[in-house]
C-alpha cells in the first residue's frame, strides 16, 4: 500500500478525534431545535451558548459579538455586504481592499461594484503584504469599509492589521479582517483592538467543515443578509448547526490549550522541509512570502524550471497532497492571483507549490516525502 502524505492543511485540516467524538455524542442524542421552548430545545440552545462563550474567550470578545456562520466564505460575504450597506446609509459607499485577498473577499467586492459601490484594490509588496501607508492614502470621506486579511492563505505572510486598523478607525470607517488562516496560531484581544469584524472558520483548525463564526463588535453598523428568523440576535436567520458549532468550540478549546506547542512543531516542520528540499541535487527552489512575518505552517515553494501543474500531478501520483494556491480555485487552470499581485518573476510564478503542515504530520514523514520530490523532479527533467 502506498504511503501518503497530507501537506495541504491550509486548504482544510483533518478533524481532531476529540472534535469528532463531541459531535457524534450530540448527533446521536435526542436533538432539538435551539429555538424551541421545550427541554430538548433549551438543551440545544445551551450547547450553542457554551460554544459562543468558548470562542469569545479565545479572541477576547463578548459572547454577544459572535455570530455563527457556515464558514469563511459566508463570513466574508456577511461582513463586507452587511457592513457597507449599513455604512451606505451614512453616505459611505467606498471599500478598500488588497489584490492578495481571498476570492471570498475579492469576488464580493467585484459584485458590489455592480451594485453601485466603489472599490479601491491596493497593491501588495513582493512578500504579499499590504502597506499601512497605502491604506491611509486610499481613505476618503466616502470610505465605509476596509477589508484586509490577517494572514495570506497562499504564502502565509502576515499583514500589520492592528496598525492598519487604527488608521481605518481614525478615518471613521469600519475594518474587517479575514482571520480564517491565522486564527489557530494567533492570540487576539478584540476588546482592545480596532477590528470591527473578523471572519473565522472551523475546518482550518481541525474542526468540522461547514461552520464558522463572524465577530461583530458591539455598535458596529450592520445589515443582515439572511432573513426569516430571529436566530443569532437577528443577524443570521436559520436553524443553527448545533453539532457543528459544538465541534467548532471543541476545536477552539484544543487550539487555545496547545497553541505554543503547535507553533513550535509547525515551525520546525516547515524549516526541516525547506532545508531538505534545498539540499536536493538538481532541484533549485525559491521560497515565496515573508521570511519572518508569516505563519509557521505554510511553505510556498517555486521549483524553478518545473511547471506547477506538472509537479502537482506527479506529487499526487506519489501520494503527496499539496496545492497551487487557494483550495477554492485550485481546480481551475488560472495562475495564483496572489503571486501575480506580488509581481514575482514568471519562472517563480509558474512553478510555485504550496505545502502546509498540521495535525498528523511528523518529522519522519518529511524524509520520505523529500526523496519522492527528488525522484519526481529528476523524472520531469528527463522528459522535458
Amino acid at each position: 500500500m502506498q504511503t501518503t502524505y497530507y501537506f495541504d492543511h491550509a486548504a482544510t485540516t483533518p478533524m481532531h478525534p476529540a472534535v469528532a467524538e463531541e459531535m457524534l455524542r450530540i448527533m446521536q442524542g435526542t436533538g432539538g431545535n435551539p429555538s424551541s421552548m421545550h427541554a430538548y430545545g433549551r438543551a440545544a440552545k445551551q450547547l450553542i451558548a457554551r460554544a459562543r462563550d468558548t470562542i469569545a474567550a479565545a479572541i477576547g470578545s463578548k459572547s454577544a459579538e459572535i455570530v455563527f456562520t457556515s464558514g469563511g466564505t459566508e463570513g466574508d460575504n456577511m461582513a463586507i455586504i452587511g457592513a457597507i450597506r449599513a455604512m451606505a446609509r451614512k453616505g459611505r459607499r467606498h471599500i478598500v481592499t488588497s489584490a492578495a485577498e481571498h476570492h471570498a473577499v475579492l469576488h464580493t467586492c467585484e459584485w458590489l461594484v455592480e451594485e453601485g459601490f466603489s472599490v479601491t484594490v491596493l497593491p501588495v509588496d513582493e512578500y504579499g503584504r499590504v502597506s499601512p501607508k497605502d491604506v491611509a492614502n486610499a481613505m476618503t470621506p466616502e470610505t465605509g469599509l476596509v477589508t484586509i486579511m490577517h494572514a495570506n492563505n497562499e504564502v502565509g505572510t502576515l499583514n500589520q492589521v492592528l496598525e492598519i486598523g487604527w488608521i481605518v478607525k481614525d478615518a471613521g470607517a469600519l475594518f474587517h479582517v479575514d482571520a480564517v488562516q491565522s486564527f489557530a496560531l494567533t492570540e487576539y484581544a478584540m476588546s482592545e483592538s480596532p477590528i470591527d469584524l473578523m471572519t473565522l472558520s472551523a475546518h482550518k483548525i481541525n474542526g468540522p467543515q461547514g461552520v464558522g463564526a463572524l465577530y461583530i463588535a458591539n455598535g458596529t453598523p450592520f445589515e443582515p443578509l439572511a432573513h426569516g428568523g430571529s436566530q443569532e440576535r437577528k443577524r443570521r436567520a436559520g436553524t443553527e448547526n448545533v453539532a457543528g458549532i459544538a465541534g467548532f468550540a471543541k476545536a477552539v478549546d484544543i487550539c487555545v490549550n496547545n497553541r505554543k506547542e503547535k507553533q513550535h512543531l509547525l515551525e520546525h516542520l516547515r524549516k526541516e522541509w525547506i532545508d531538505k528540499l534545498s539540499r536536493l541535487e538538481g532541484v533549485p527552489i525559491v521560497v515565496n512570502g515573508h521570511p519572518t512575518d508569516r505563519l509557521p505552517h505554510i511553505a510556498n515553494i517555486s521549483f524553478i524550471g518545473i511547471d506547477t501543474e506538472t509537479m502537482l500531478m506527479n506529487l499526487d501520483m506519489e501520494g503527496i497532497a499539496a496545492a497551487s494556491g487557494s483550495a477554492c480555485t485550485s481546480g481551475a487552470l488560472e495562475r495564483s492571483h496572489v503571486l501575480r499581485a506580488m509581481n514575482l518573476s514568471e519562472e517563480r510564478l509558474l512553478s510555485a507549490v504550496r505545502f502546509s503542515f498540521g495535525l498528523g504530520n511528523t518529522m519522519e514523514e518529511l524524509e520520505g516525502a523529500a526523496q519522492k520530490v527528488a525522484t519526481i523532479a529528476a523524472r520531469i527533467r528527463t522528459t522535458v
